[in-house]
């Protein structure tokens, strides 16, 4: 599902929504959420998941096309932990999707 998915799923959902509006939503509730990981929060979002910061430490890799060592920075990358509620519906659609087959 791409963003413009999600505000069609959004305005199709909410009729009193303009396509607009359902735009904007989308776009303040992503920005929000970039905004407090980038300042290191941790956002739960219940029988969602919940996003978190992990720390990739500085390391040696290897340059692929000449073999030559390459120092590799510390790197901070976003990190997402479904929660029990969406593994569960996942798992039970799949099961679903398979025993019709349709997957």
């Amino acid at each position: 599902m791409t963003r413009s998915d999600l505000v069609e799923e959004l305005a199709a959902r909410f009729s009193q929504l303009t396509h607009r509006d359902a735009e904007y939503a989308v776009k303040a509730i992503l920005d929000a959420m970039s905004e407090a990981l980038v300042r290191g929060h941790r956002i739960e979002i219940r029988g969602f998941g919940s996003f978190s910061i992990n720390r990739r430490p500085p390391r040696i890799g290897r340059n692929p096309r000449s073999g030559e060592s390459v120092a590799i920075p510390e790197k901070r990358v976003p990190h997402f932990k479904p929660g029990k509620a969406l593994r569960e519906a996942v798992d039970r659609r799949t099961d679903e999707l398979r025993a019709d087959n349709k997957l």
